[in-house]
């Protein structure tokens, strides 16, 4: 298979004869078939949309639709599991960046030893100064660097210059869990 056949589609040219649906009797054999064309129609929509990345970000936990390969490993961290893993978004509103220093903000996951975090970015703003930094920010000046990180508790972010311009943060940590 193709790599541009790889995905979740639905497909676009699905014809109908619709005159046959008035003139064909009920209880016929072709009905029923319809039927079963229309109700494969119907699942097949359903399971393609029920796929799809969802463009939502809550502050609080939300299913996003991206699927994840099965855990076939034996890793200790978490448990093997025989079906694509489901992968949950949540937003942190983190507030002002640090003076030069470290802030930790509590996201409120109940994380455990199946907890697998699968994205965590963010973007800072100032306001004022019409500025916006992606987080984690990489700068060639160290000191201008801004680290962000996820634990079993926090979300933390640590600035090595002053950054409190930036009043509006927000953390996006997307995470599977078993």
């Amino acid at each position: 298979m193709a790599n541009a056949e790889i995905g979740s589609f639905i497909p676009t040219t699905n014809i109908w004869d619709t005159a046959e649906i008035y003139s064909t009797e009920v209880t016929s054999p072709e009905f029923k078939e319809l039927l079963v064309r229309l109700y494969q129609n119907l699942n097949l929509m359903s399971v393609n949309i029920n796929l799809k990345d969802t463009g939502y970000y809550d502050t609080s936990e939300f299913v996003t639709g991206q699927k994840f390969f099965p855990q076939t490993g034996t890793s200790s961290l978490s448990a093997v599991t025989p079906d694509f893993r489901q992968t949950y978004r949540k937003v942190i509103n983190f507030g002002a960046l640090p003076n030069t220093g470290t802030t930790n903000v509590a996201h409120g996951i109940n994380v455990t030893a199946g907890t697998i975090f699968t994205r965590i970015y963010g973007v800072a703003n100032d306001q004022a100064g019409t500025s916006y930094l992606p987080l984690p920010y990489a700068s060639p000046t160290l000191i201008n660097n801004i680290a962000l990180s996820v634990d079993n508790t926090n979300v933390t972010i640590v600035t090595g210059s002053n950054r409190t311009a930036y009043t509006i943060t927000y953390v996006v940590v997307e995470y599977l869990k078993f």
